[in-house]
């Protein structure tokens, strides 16, 4: 096996200054997607061949998460097995469980 050949790095005849402040930002808050996309999954829900009376919920508001079962909406509601009202403007993202 041949030996590598020695590395000689030359003399630095001025100062460096490599140095960088570095800046990173993320926005990994929860966004909230459009209200058409919310509809839509609500619509999904109702419309599934395992939905015949109830289906429970994970809802994800501003204010938490909530497990609920939706027994029917309204055009600004979902209506819950316990009589609440879920304004539907206020939800982040639903999905069945």
């Amino acid at each position: 096996m041949k030996d590598l050949p020695r590395v000689f790095p030359g003399k630095v005849k001025e100062n460096l200054n490599n140095t960088q402040e570095v800046f990173y930002s993320s926005d990994r808050g929860v966004k909230k997607p459009d209200s058409l996309t919310i509809i839509r999954k609500i619509n999904n829900i109702f419309a599934s061949p395992s939905h015949v009376y109830k289906s429970k919920c994970k809802i994800t508001l501003e204010s938490g998460i909530k497990e609920k079962t939706i027994v029917g909406k309204t055009s600004t509601n979902l209506v819950t097995m316990d009589g609440e009202l879920i304004k539907i403007t206020d939800i982040i993202d639903i999905e069945k469980i």
